[in-house]
């Protein structure tokens, strides 16, 4: 796994404190909510046309809008709330 992937582990470890030691164990649905976010963050900020020209800047925005709707459907389809 990257580096990336076991952050989003570890903050999906959930602590449980039994009085002599602490304990963890992964959310699974914790942890898949936050590679669904993670990925909604790379989608909606993509830029598709890095130093595009004036010419394509209408293209641009277009392209920029609708990944930014894909984000918010991936969200409504996973059930991930922001």
């Amino acid at each position: 796994m990257n580096v990336r992937i076991l952050k989003l582990y570890d903050q999906a470890i959930l602590l449980e404190d039994n009085g002599d030691y602490v304990t963890g164990e992964l959310d699974p649905v914790k942890f898949a909510e936050l590679i669904v976010k993670e990925c909604i963050e790379k989608i909606t900020t993509y830029d598709l046309f890095p130093k595009h020209s004036a010419k394509w800047e209408d293209i641009y925005y277009i392209h920029a809008r609708l990944l930014q709707d894909l984000g918010e459907e991936l969200k409504e389809h996973f059930g991930v709330e922001e």
